[in-house]
């Protein structure tokens, strides 16, 4: 180790953020405050790592998210003590839910101050519970501890953090005054060149997750027995996974429903049917089309009414193809589980495929008839007394996405407005959206991640109640890299209840459920610099959305929406498709 260090809190800080660094972790995100004053200079001081600062610890954690959803990769958040931990909790749980890696850097007062009443002191470890892969408590820097220990304790972090399955690991790092290395400590000459137990430069690899060739020949010989093979495709990781997906179906010549965390959903390909919520309304042609053989790749399903319509068919051959050992199956109807990597798994299943041996001659066929008939019906749909929907307006704004643009959707209702009206454009978009636990907070801050992560623009489809949650992670857009142009649906409230038990509740449901509100957000744009729009037409919203993503700046578009509109809108489209497709009433021939 050639660089000198003035004190032991330096050179601890510098080895750890260092190792990290040779294993694969060169982006940290770091909030201000004191007691982590060493692990700041290490990592400002890195000549490899890439820093980002911002002042709220529960946006911090969610960039992390978001940059880990566009790389596969942890990025390392860095806390001072106290409650500025416990703000990373939402996004240490949303990471751990869906298998996200993230690392936590947390600082800590001295055990000598635990249990005292000591100035921003609480209990640190553990506070993640079941939701941290790995947490370790390291001690103040002492040199009766080898730096190697440093070293082994990174490696087995960023290990941990990227094992099956991913997650948040948690390093809750102690430190004594001084905090800034102002004096220097007698460090001895032999401790600084404590031997490091790896070479420089060395990749962290992950688990290679191939699965066992007599469980491959089994899913194979039970996939050439189906004669309605369904392949439902969740949330998948990278590109390879999603064109690998894609292949199988090809292979097969089966329909592929594409979940809008697929990637899949946008693009153009006879076997993908992107219409499969909407046209699973009409109850007849859903019983029609169902299968006997169901293969699920990938993660969660965004669309109730597919996982619904899945547990009422329940089909006797349900196979979960995820490279994630936890059970995905709150329907309990997953017959056998592989889990392995998807790509690799998929490529092999393809080999094996055969079209003719899937009655592919009826069964595809069906499915794309009946999407046909919901494009149509889309295309055609009849005025409405609001300016426009928010389903219409979804369609429009993800109409002009550039290919290979990024996008990234909140939870609760732009999810499922995607999921169900986006129209297929035949381009690749990376796609993301936090449906871990589904929470609404931290959605802008993980759309900026993202965009990092991709180093690539990217557009973010939020509500006005994902924005309230989120509004400091405005200063984070102001500084992002990469444009993030943010579409804001502002219907005045939670629009989702409309479509819950709740509206029945009358004079309760407006103000306890919806929160109704008539804020508006051009104020809060200009607080932070950001160009901003606000659009009240379909055309106004196509030429904001093209201004924004030409302009190579972060901006923000508001769109004022009719809550009660859009919804009666939809009720309307879905009781249209249900009449259409029933009269028609396909019927498959097994």
């Amino acid at each position: 180790m050639s660089r000198r260090f003035r004190t032991l809190n330096a050179l601890w800080s510098h080895v750890l953020i260092d190792t990290l660094h040779r294993h694969g972790l060169t982006h940290v995100i770091v909030c201000p405050g004191s007691r982590s004053t060493p692990l700041v200079i290490a990592a400002a001081e890195h000549p490899g790592t890439t820093t980002r600062v911002h002042f709220d610890e529960r946006g911090a954690g969610y960039y992390a998210v978001g940059y880990a959803r566009a790389t596969g990769r942890p990025a390392a958040v860095i806390t001072t003590s106290g409650t500025a931990v416990a703000n990373l909790l939402p996004a240490v749980v949303e990471a751990s839910q869906d298998g996200v890696p993230i690392l936590l850097l947390t600082a800590d007062r001295p055990p000598e101050l635990r249990h005292t009443g000591a100035n921003q002191t609480i209990d640190q470890p553990g506070l993640f519970g079941p939701y941290a892969r790995w947490c370790c408590d390291l001690p103040c820097p002492d040199r009766r501890i080898p730096v190697r220990f440093v070293v082994s304790t990174a490696r087995e972090a960023v290990r941990r953090s990227l094992a099956p399955p991913p997650g948040p690991v948690h390093l809750n790092c102690m430190f004594r005054e001084p905090l800034v290395p102002t004096v220097e400590e007698d460090i001895p000459r032999e401790y600084l060149h404590d031997e490091q137990p790896n070479p420089p430069d060395r990749p962290m690899s992950t688990p290679d997750h191939t699965p066992d060739p007599v469980l491959i020949d089994s899913t194979i010989d039970r996939l050439r027995r189906a004669e309605r093979l369904l392949i439902v495709a969740g949330r998948l990781h990278t590109e390879d996974d999603r064109a690998a997906a894609l292949a199988l179906a090809q292979a097969w010549g089966c329909p592929l429903l594409p979940d809008i965390t697929s990637g899949l959903r946008l693009r153009h390909e006879d076997e993908i049917i992107p219409y499969y919520d909407l046209l699973l309304a009409a109850e007849d042609t859903a019983a029609s089309l169902a299968p006997d053989t169901v293969l699920h790749v990938g993660g969660r399903l965004t669309s109730k009414r597919l996982q619904q319509w899945l547990e009422q068919v329940r089909p006797p051959t349900y196979i979960h193809l995820w490279n994630d050992p936890r059970r995905l199956d709150p329907g309990h109807i997953v017959t056998d589980r592989i889990c392995a990597d998807i790509a690799s798994t998929c490529g092999r299943l393809s080999i094996a495929g055969s079209p003719s041996q899937q009655k592919a001659d009826t069964y595809l066929p069906a499915w794309r008839t009946a999407n046909a008939t919901v494009q149509a019906l889309l295309s055609d749909e009849p005025a409405t007394e609001v300016p426009f929907t928010e389903a219409a307006a979804v369609r429009a704004v993800l109409r002009e996405l550039p290919a290979g643009h990024g996008l990234f959707v909140a939870s609760s209702m732009p999810v499922r407005w995607a999921d169900m009206y986006a129209e297929p454009c035949g381009h690749t978009h990376p796609t993301a959206a936090n449906r871990g636990a589904s929470g609404i907070d931290g959605t802008l801050a993980s759309a900026i991640g993202f965009a990092e992560g991709l180093a690539r623009p990217v557009t973010c489809l939020l509500g006005d109640q994902a924005m309230l949650h989120d509004l400091n992670s405005l200063a984070l857009l102001r500084e992002s890299r990469y444009p993030v142009t943010v579409v804001l649906l502002n219907n005045g409230g939670g629009g989702i209840f409309h479509l819950l038990p709740t509206i029945e509740l009358a004079e309760l449901f407006e103000p306890y459920f919806v929160a109704a509100h008539e804020r508006r957000f051009e104020h809060a744009a200009a607080l932070f610099d950001l160009p901003y729009a606000a659009v009240h037409s379909l055309d106004e919203l196509g030429r904001a959305c093209r201004t924004a993503l030409e302009s190579n700046r972060s901006s923000l578009v508001e769109l004022l929406v009719d809550r009660h509109g859009s919804h009666d809108s939809h009720r309307r489209t879905l009781a249209r498709i249900a009449a259409e497709l029933d009269h028609r009433s396909p019927s498959p021939t097994t």
